[in-house]
């Protein structure tokens, strides 16, 4: 990572940059919406699904993960061919709704499915019933999330409205959090009976996801996008040309987010980042069902965990938006990600001590996540803006169609990993309802995956942001920056 001081000719910068209008707060608000959507769909299924199939259907840990990690190579499959079709509308259509309001109206359908498998047809039928359901609310969820992550480098040029616009979107996707993660194993409670309790809560979960999507969809400006000088533009010309093209193939969609991945170093950098981050928090978040049953003694615990993670991060995302204005995204980012994995790494404690005392980890934890979240998907709109500047418009939804591929692989593989530790460990499965000892290796195995596999994780991480090298000057006035790229 460059050491160069970040603002460093940033007053030059601004007198020579031409005004951006700022965001309105409706469009932030509408825009923030959506992650009410993304938190529900990353939180819940990746907090209690492994543990449904294991202490519920009573599907072994192993076959658990294999379910889970088959759905999301799926979805990574067909992300990139979603942001080739996504930019594709923008040509044609001016707007990329129609794949979002899809993905919005069929997703409660999928994902009440995926929690509605009766008992009486045993593990391996519950096991291929999850995997069908869960695939397809995968599938539904890509169509809405790939064009929603492309929009930001389409709302505004700006560097710091960028980071003010998904810092805004991190404190929704962190309410989110608390709701699902606390909500949704209430709800599960709520009937008395582990088999209805699930259902409710899959039908609940649902229809608020999709209220939240719903809501994103009304930010697009339909017939206008935004070059990277911050004009707006009609696309008339654009979508004449795409109309009268012949439709690429499934090759030439794969093509058109590998070359984006292969041409853009910051991209490289950045997604590699994520990636690893995704997969150690999707680890902790697949793992802490464990951690409240086995570690803390008490499966409602879970929503104390989440609690102590997510209301910290409520103040903190805002707060590291500041920081980075200040500081610059990358620099901020590696703080956020040094602080989470000192915090995860001391909860390797609870091996000897397990007790209350992890909650105070859980929530340092907590603002560090908020960092790594909001800076990262502040960073990934300049990467598109820096290769619209070098290699011309149209390319947002291969960009977003790859990273969205990139976090599923990291949450799909996190909850494999989590899996394969509790299988090595000797964990027991069990049905609703059955009571079970686990032996000690598998209550180590849960702490480790919960502790220090999560650390170890964010400080490879570290390695490959240390390679992104955009910065503002590179956005805010292209031609200025000095850094090569």
């Amino acid at each position: 990572m460059s050491t160069d001081a970040p603002d460093a000719g940033a007053a030059d910068t601004a007198a020579r940059t031409p005004a951006v209008p700022r965001l309105s707060a409706g469009t932030i608000a509408r825009y923030a919406m959506g992650s009410l959507g993304t938190g529900g769909f990353a939180t819940l299924p990746g907090l209690v699904l492994t543990y449904y199939l294991t202490d519920s259907l009573g599907v072994a840990a192993l076959v658990a993960g294999l379910v889970i990690a088959f759905a999301k190579i799926w979805d990574v499959v067909i992300d990139p061919v979603i942001g080739a079709l996504t930019d594709r509308d923008l040509a044609r259509h001016g707007s990329r709704r129609r794949l979002m309001l899809i993905g919005a109206c069929t997703l409660p359908v999928f994902f009440a499915l995926t929690f509605a498998v009766p008992p009486a047809v045993g593990p391996w039928i519950g096991a291929v019933w999850v995997l069908l359901a869960f695939t397809l609310t995968a599938t539904s969820f890509s169509l809405f999330q790939v064009p929603y992550i492309a929009l930001p480098a389409e709302l505004t040029p700006s560097y710091d409205e960028r980071t003010r616009l998904l810092t805004w979107r991190v404190v929704v996707l962190t309410l989110a959090i608390l709701l699902f993660g606390a909500g949704g194993p209430a709800l599960r409670r709520i009937t008395g009976d582990p088999v209805t309790g699930y259902l409710v809560m899959g039908v609940v979960a649902g229809l608020v996801i999709a209220v939240g999507m719903l809501i994103a969809t009304t930010v697009i400006r339909r017939g206008k996008t935004t070059t990277p000088g911050g004009a707006a533009t009609s696309t008339p010309d654009a979508a004449a040309a795409i109309a009268t093209a012949p439709a690429p193939g499934i090759r030439e969609h794969y093509a058109a987010g590998f070359r984006a991945l292969r041409r853009s170093a910051p991209f490289r950098a950045l997604l590699t980042t994520f990636v690893l981050q995704a997969l150690a928090t999707g680890l902790m978040l697949a793992g802490a069902q464990y951690v409240a049953t086995w570690v803390l003694h008490s499966e409602a615990a879970v929503e104390l965990l989440f609690i102590a993670l997510i209301a910290p991060a409520l103040f903190a995302a805002p707060a590291w938006g500041v920081l980075a204005r200040r500081m610059g995204k990358e620099r901020t980012f590696a703080i956020a990600s040094m602080v989470f994995a000192l915090a995860a790494l001391s909860i390797m404690g609870a091996l000897w001590v397990p007790g209350d005392w992890i909650y105070l980890p859980v929530a340092v934890a907590g603002v560090a996540y908020a960092g790594m979240q909001s800076l990262p998907m502040a960073m990934l709109p300049d990467v598109i803006s820096h290769d619209e500047i070098t290699h011309g418009p149209g390319h947002a939804g291969a960009f977003s169609g790859i990273w969205t591929a990139g976090e599923t692989i990291g949450f799909a593989l996190g909850a494999t990993v989590l899996s394969i530790l509790l299988a090595v460990t000797g964990y027991v499965s069990s049905t609703a309802g059955q009571t079970v000892t686990q032996p000690d290796a598998a209550v180590t195995g849960i702490v480790i995956s919960f502790s220090i596999v999560p650390a170890a994780l964010i400080v490879v991480s570290l390695t490959s942001l240390a390679r992104y090298r955009l910065r503002r000057a590179d956005i805010d006035a292209p031609g200025i920056g000095s850094h090569k790229l």
